[in-house]
């Protein structure tokens, strides 16, 4: 899958099938959902389930829950806008084996 095909799967009721955990909680928080991304993100193991925790804590303004998450995920916390920053992490996990 593609960004430009996540991005387009975002008209959907459901995300894509085969999609990863980390990928799916990225859906959910681009169709407006906060709650059902987190929960996925918290059954994330390793880097990946880190590194979305830390954005979406980052999104909801908790930037001291977001700086201990990129932390675990090896990553500097974000400057960027969070749409620069949800298609930076949405490029790696789909472009990951």
């Amino acid at each position: 899958m593609t960004l430009d095909e996540l991005r387009a799967s975002l008209s959907l009721a459901t995300p894509p099938p085969g999609c990863s955990a980390a990928v799916i909680a990225l859906w959910h928080d681009a169709k407006g959902d906060w709650d059902a991304a987190h929960r996925v993100a918290q059954d994330i193991s390793g880097a990946d389930g880190a590194w979305i925790h830390a954005y979406l804590h980052r999104k909801e303004g908790d930037a001291g829950n977001a700086a201990y998450w990129y932390r675990q995920a090896g990553q500097p916390f974000a400057l960027g806008s969070l749409d620069e920053e949800w298609a930076r992490i949405a490029e790696a996990l789909l472009s990951s084996p």
